[in-house]
C-alpha cells in the first residue's frame, strides 16, 4: 500500500494496520524527510493519545496537516503506535 501526494510516494508498505477507516504506515516506511511538525492546536492538546500532526512538504508547497500519528497511545491505540496516518490530499491505496 502507497500514501501518495502530487505523483510523490510518501509511504510504501505491506504492513499496513487499518483502525477508524484509515491506513497507518510503520514510521521506517514513511519519508520523514517529508514531513514538518506542526503547531498543536487546543483539540490536538485534549487528545489522550497525544496526537502530532505534520505537514507534508512536497517541491516548496505545503499540505497542512495531512499525516499525523500518536507519540502517547492509550492501550486501545496501542497497535497503531510508530506509525504515521494520512489524509486530506494524500491518496492511499
Amino acid at each position: 500500500m502507497k500514501a501518495v501526494l502530487k505523483d510523490c510516494v510518501i509511504a510504501d508498505s505491506d504492513d499496513i494496520v487499518e483502525h477508524g477507516g484509515y491506513h497507518y504506515f510503520p514510521n521506517a516506511h514513511v519519508r520523514v524527510e517529508l514531513l514538518e511538525r506542526a503547531d498543536k492546536t487546543a483539540s490536538d492538546l485534549q487528545c489522550p493519545h497525544g496526537v502530532q500532526f505534520y505537514d507534508v512538504v512536497i517541491d516548496g508547497e505545503r499540505h497542512a496537516r495531512a499525516a499525523w500519528r500518536y507519540e502517547a497511545p492509550r492501550p486501545s491505540m496501542s497497535h497503531v503506535a510508530g506509525r504515521f496516518g494520512f489524509w486530506q490530499d494524500v491518496e492511499v491505496g
